[in-house]
């Protein structure tokens, strides 16, 4: 399998000025752990992610170093600390060389990116352009479907593509789900924005011709 076949399509993404607070209610709205940053040409620049945000002065948990403590660090690594927890903009506190991958890339090299680099996500990048983007749950979905006594096909393949082909002119094909087929069995994972859409989806996938049966596992995003 590769990263096409599993990606998250439905990115949702923010840019460099954006201040964090904004960023942040991005990623509770949209149940996600992470967002891309992209440019003005929709060029990837970094990703700011959870992880970048949770030592914030805002509230209480930047970090509180001794004097001992500050001895024995650099000049610059306080700085970049203070950084962290006191910038306005995503640009301060973003990661930028992110860690990306093609949507032919095989999954296997999903995982050897993520394990290491020790990161959560890889965004999926085709002509400097986010596609989509492939998560550890991602390849959790894949397992929790697998069948030691079934290999890929590549039918499957062709089925997902006719769903994303089906419902791509739909305003809420946007939205931060993934199907993934397995044996013409259609999975729905991810979150759409409310329960006629998450109907909707679960209609296109039942409607797919090829697809013999669909669970449906979509949340509702707050």
């Amino acid at each position: 399998m590769q990263a096409q076949d599993v990606m998250v399509r439905g990115v949702i993404s923010v840019g460099p000025d954006i201040p964090v607070q904004i960023a942040a209610n991005a990623m509770v709205s949209n149940c996600v752990s992470a967002l891309p940053v992209i440019d003005i040409r929709a060029k990837l620049v970094g990703i700011v992610s959870e992880g970048d945000l949770i030592r914030r002065v805002e509230i209480g948990t930047e970090r509180r170093r001794s004097r001992g403590d500050e001895t024995l660090m650099s000049s610059d690594a306080l700085a970049k600390e203070f950084v962290k927890s006191h910038a306005k903009r995503v640009s301060d506190v973003m990661t930028r060389e992110v860690i990306t991958a093609q949507p032919e890339t095989p999954l296997w090299e999903i995982a050897n990116l993520m394990e290491k680099h020790s990161i959560k996500r890889v965004p999926i990048v085709q002509d400097e352009l986010v596609v989509g983007i492939v998560s550890r749950a991602n390849l959790l979905q894949i397992l929790a479907r697998a069948n030691d006594n079934k290999a890929w096909v590549e039918s499957d393949r062709v089925l997902y593509q006719r769903f994303v082909d089906s419902i791509k002119d739909q305003p809420w094909a946007g939205r931060p789900f993934n199907i993934i087929i397995n044996d013409r069995c259609a999975d729905l994972w991810g979150f759409v924005f409310s329960v006629d859409e998450k109907t909707a989806v679960r209609v296109a996938a039942e409607a797919t011709p090829g697809i013999e049966s669909v669970s449906d596992h979509l949340g509702i995003a707050p």
